[in-house]
């Protein structure tokens, strides 16, 4: 296949962009505006691949959009361009409506432009999405693919409408949609803001790392190769119309995850910056977020039973691979955002 990545130089898109190039035939062209997440970085080598096309383009623009599908006559499109992270979208919620609302749009018109000219290709469009777009569970239960939407921040508000415009272009046009709601990612190649890659860097630089009021938020974490081989199972498996939640059935406190991270480093790491202990001294609770939400749990039976995926790493698996990463590629870390990271975090002793 020739299949459309958009988002393909950010963290879940890059890592897709990665598997498909390692495991399979199938030939990608690779859309990304390149802002602060998206990283030509993350592709390493994979970039130079004859079967790999990339450009540096908004899919805001639906002109270019419309010259790339007719250049390459993708078979299918993978939707991952998006802007994705809370604090960002409660400072600055426009461009969370540009890019995650109307470039969904542009997109979607694109390719019914595109199909309404070659009507007999075999063509299916994946639109990748997130749990947050559900809301905030209570202690218990679980968000399934019937569950309400309810989102709380202008991100989820965002995405929240781009999952409801791609099923009612779905119904409206027939245009061959599939949607999948997805838990928190964690892995390597990940932006330094987000939980995990943050409090791994912290701790090199023995600086505090800030946890939301209690710290008792509650995440469902899959590791972000485990997301893209169930995006590639939906892509080639699933059922045009269908949305299927990917899960990692690892349902963790914030502090939790923070604290992991702390003892797996302490294990790592003799010598500590500032004279520490222990990492666990670094952990700073702060002012909650507004409107966080208690807790995500994702139920991913369905295509755990109808498309017979699961994912490999279990979060102590995982979140070993994940550190080990950051400590072995902290020269990433410092060209994503340098401005963030002192210049000794190289020097501290394994």
């Amino acid at each position: 296949m020739k299949v459309l990545v958009t988002g393909g130089a950010g963290f879940i898109g890059s890592a897709l962009v990665r598997h498909i190039l390692k495991n399979t035939e199938h030939t990608v062209i690779n859309i990304d505006k390149l802002t602060y997440a998206g990283n030509l970085a993350n592709l390493g080598s994979f970039l130079q691949l004859s079967q790999h096309f990339f450009y540096q383009e908004d899919i805001c623009n639906k002109n270019k959009l419309v010259d790339i599908f007719e250049k390459h006559k993708p078979d299918a499109v993978v939707h991952l361009a998006a802007e994705s992270h809370v604090d960002r979208s409660i400072d600055s919620p426009n461009s969370f409506i540009q890019t995650n609302i109307i470039g969904t749009y542009n997109l979607l018109e694109t390719v019914r432009y595109y199909l309404s000219k070659y009507p007999q290709l075999d063509f299916r469009f994946l639109h990748v999405s997130t749990d947050e777009v559900f809301g905030s569970l209570g202690s218990k239960g679980l968000f399934s693919e019937k569950s309400n939407y309810q989102p709380s921040s202008p991100y989820s508000a965002s995405k929240a409408s781009s999952d409801h415009l791609v099923r009612a272009w779905h119904k409206t046009y027939n245009l061959p949609a599939i949607t999948t709601n997805c838990s928190n990612n964690y892995g390597p190649y990940q932006y330094p803001e987000k939980l995990i890659p943050l409090a791994v860097l912290n701790c090199l630089q023995g600086k505090p790392i800030p946890v939301y009021g209690d710290g008792l938020q509650i995440r469902d974490w899959l590791y972000v190769e485990d997301h893209v081989s169930g995006l590639m199972t939906v892509l080639e498996q699933g059922t045009i119309g269908e949305t299927y939640n990917i899960g990692g059935f690892n349902e963790k406190t914030n502090v939790e995850v923070v604290t992991n991270i702390c003892e797996l480093l302490d294990s790592i790491i003799s010598t500590k910056p500032n004279n520490l202990s222990s990492f666990k001294e670094l952990i700073s609770f702060v002012t909650d977020r507004p409107g966080h939400d208690t807790r995500y749990a994702i139920d991913a039976n369905k295509i755990s039973k109808q498309l017979k995926w699961s994912p490999k790493e279990s979060f102590s698996s995982g979140l070993t691979k994940t550190i080990q990463w950051y400590l072995d590629n902290i020269e990433w870390a410092k060209r994503v955002k340098p401005s963030s990271l002192n210049n000794n975090i190289g020097l501290v002793k394994k």
